[in-house]
């Protein structure tokens, strides 16, 4: 109980020899050993000469057992104590940083310093923001003239499709219109053809009127003559 209460206390937890200590500690067993080894020889010589008593193995193992136990429990004491010292030295280290670190800031050159990138940065952003913009400005002009080259194409193509379309429309009524010609010129020559014949026929016709009607009085005054012939030829 009074080497754990030791343990606790700040001047145990700055030892770092506890190899002495764990000499002293082994110490008396040794010697408790030998004063029962040599009390027990005393009182049974016979034992003496014969192998160890089964109470001797006992007394040696129990010894082993907290010999283990005590240097597990130093062990275990001073990985807690540099853990403790490292904690506290990490701790300490930090809070040194932590102080150093608010000292420069509060610092008139870190202020100047810092307000000077801050510029620094603002002169970049306004430079970068300016160079975007002129960047989207020309990509936007491009795209214009692209639209525009795009547009003018299409207008271009519209027209000249347009302009086809014209040709194909004159071509056809021009053909059309020859081929309405074409059957108004032979339906003309038809009929001239018709209106020749129709003037031949009456022509054959009043001919031929004309002629029977010179056969007729050719007939008519040969009945004429006719008659007196015979007058006369009776006269006679």
């Amino acid at each position: 109980m009074r080497r754990k209460s030791r343990s606790i206390t700040p001047r145990r937890r700055k030892s770092r020899s506890p190899i002495t200590r764990r000499h002293k500690s082994r110490s008396p067993t040794p010697k408790r050993y030998k004063r029962q080894r040599s009390r027990s020889s005393s009182l049974s010589p016979v034992h003496k000469s014969s192998s160890p008593s089964l109470g001797s193995i006992e007394r040696k193992n129990a010894s082993e057992k907290l010999k283990k136990e005590e240097e597990e429990r130093k062990r275990r004491q001073q990985e807690a104590e540099l853990k403790l010292i490292e904690e506290e030295t990490a701790k300490r280290v930090e809070e040194a940083i932590q102080k150093k670190v608010e000292e420069r800031l509060n610092s008139e050159e870190i202020k100047q310093e810092i307000q000077k990138r801050l510029e620094e940065g603002r002169r970049r952003l306004n430079d970068e923001v300016a160079a975007q913009l002129e960047k989207e400005k020309e990509a936007a002009i491009l795209e214009a003239r692209q639209k525009e080259e795009v547009a003018k194409k299409e207008n271009e193509e519209l027209e000249k499709m347009l302009e086809e379309n014209r040709k194909r429309v004159e071509e056809t009524q021009r053909r059309e219109a020859m081929e309405q010609q074409r059957r108004e010129e032979e339906r003309y020559r038809e009929l001239e053809e018709l209106q020749r014949q129709k003037e031949e026929a009456m022509k054959r016709k009043k001919q031929q009127e004309e002629e029977e009607r010179l056969n007729q009085m050719k007939l008519l005054g040969k009945n004429k003559l006719r008659p007196k012939l015979s007058f006369a030829l009776g006269s006679k």
